[in-house]
């Protein structure tokens, strides 16, 4: 049943076979002539069959084909190609391996589209639909650009827990469960280990992961599991150098989207063009003076802004800048946990940021704490059970590089590049309050 290639790689050279594997789509026929369309993850292909030309057995079997068969195609391209894809194949031979017991519960070619929460009831199905099948070959790409940057700049991968002994961040958003009988933490993030390969001398990792907040937010743009791309590198001056290699990293995964990936691009309609690099920084305290401008008025040192001020913030940025990328720098330190660097020259604010895409936050970073000292008083500050942080603190007291990171959301990063305005069509099997499965 091995097919020899894929539909996308069918030689537009007459009389060439070709073996094919995919599933039937849509069937149009008339007395004499029957048209298939095969699809597979690459594309779809017209299948030709006229009668008369046909062997007989070979007619009889696709007059009753139906769309959601599972087959295998023999056949040859012809020499003078009428299907308007530019596609075509004349078959030879058609195994089935596989028929449906009955129509879909929903439309998956689109015709007459189905809700939302129906169709992620049927995922599986529903990603048949080339629409929702090319969200995750674009993002499949992004994450490609991504590692092929960090693996040019010498970043090596890495895999941390998901399982947490402890809530270390003191926050109630964590999903509990027990391990063999002792209360455990799925992560928040997976911050503070990659923090501590920093210290094993690791210096430059990256990892591609998942994590969960439990969070009760049914809105567009939250899931209760998520996936990060989350970098971390040593040496660093400040957190301008961790904003380098983020905006980087971004112009080249966007630059192989954009090359590699236009067929799905265009059918979202979107023309992607990579950013141009730096990124615009705005800090605090300016933006509590842009804020105001704007309407809002947040405490200042005391609070940021809302998902209101977020939004209004990103217009004004491209309104000033031309960009839709800028990071947020500088954030109030009262904002921020208990591990990042505060900016010694002014306490008030943390060496903390923000990359922002169209009005919303696609990443938090910036310069980490790397003072054992400054770590345990801003934990005290913080309110925080020393304890419980003692299997992350007690590391630094023997040294510890200057050192930060960042975490991009890549399910908001794929929405947000595509113009998908619920971030759960981002996801393959999205997680959230109401929904665990499939």
């Amino acid at each position: 049943m091995k097919r020899t290639e894929y539909i996308r790689d069918i030689p537009h050279v007459p009389g060439s076979k070709v073996r094919l594997g995919g599933r039937i789509s849509r069937v149009n026929d008339t007395k004499s002539v029957r048209f298939v369309w095969l699809r597979d993850i690459t594309g779809a292909v017209q299948l030709t069959v006229v009668k008369g030309k046909a062997a007989p057995e070979l007619w009889k079997q696709v007059e009753e084909l139906m769309p959601n068969y599972f087959v295998i195609v023999e056949g040859k391209v012809p020499e003078d190609i009428k299907s308007a894809s530019g596609v075509e194949v004349i078959p030879e031979m058609i195994e089935v391996v596989s028929k449906p017991q009955g129509l879909p519960p929903i439309d998956i070619e689109g015709v007459n589209p189905t809700g939302m929460d129906k169709r992620l009831d049927w995922r599986a199905l529903d990603l048949r639909n080339p629409k929702q099948a090319a969200i995750f070959i674009v993002q499949s790409k992004l994450l490609e650009g991504m590692q092929r940057y960090l693996y040019s700049e010498k970043f090596m991968q890495t895999f941390t827990p998901s399982m947490m002994g402890v809530s270390s961040e003191g926050g109630s958003e964590v999903f509990s469960f027990s391990h063999f009988g002792k209360e455990a933490f799925l992560r928040q993030d997976p911050q503070l280990h990659r923090q501590l390969l920093m210290l094993a001398g690791f210096e430059r990792i990256y990892e591609i992961g998942p994590s969960w907040r439990a969070e009760l937010s049914n809105t567009p743009v939250h899931l209760t599991e998520h996936r990060t791309c989350a970098a971390e590198l040593s040496f660093i001056e400040d957190e301008r150098d961790i904003m380098k290699v983020e905006e980087n990293l971004i112009a080249n995964a966007i630059k192989l989207v954009a090359s590699e990936c236009r067929g799905e691009l265009e059918i979202f309609d979107v023309e992607l063009k990579p950013p141009k690099v730096p990124f615009p920084v705005v800090e605090f305290p300016k933006i509590y003076d842009i804020l105001e401008e704007l309407g809002f008025h947040p405490k200042r040192g005391e609070e940021d802004y809302s998902k209101q001020g977020e939004a209004a913030l990103g217009e004004y940025m491209k309104e000033k800048h031309r960009s839709d990328f800028f990071f947020v720098n500088r954030f109030p330190y009262a904002t921020k946990p208990f591990y990042v660097m505060r900016d010694d020259g002014d306490p008030t604010y943390a060496r903390s940021t923000d990359l922002m895409y169209k009005g919303l936050e696609m990443s938090s970073g910036g310069q980490r704490e790397h003072r054992y000292e400054k770590i345990i008083a801003q934990a005290k500050n913080k309110g925080l059970d020393l304890k419980n942080l003692a299997w992350f603190t007690d590391f630094f007291k023997y040294g510890a590089p200057p050192h930060g990171g960042f975490s991009i959301g890549i399910e908001r990063l794929t929405a947000r590049l595509l113009g998908i305005t619920n971030i759960r069509e981002a996801a393959l099997f999205p997680r959230a309050p109401d929904r665990l499965v499939p």
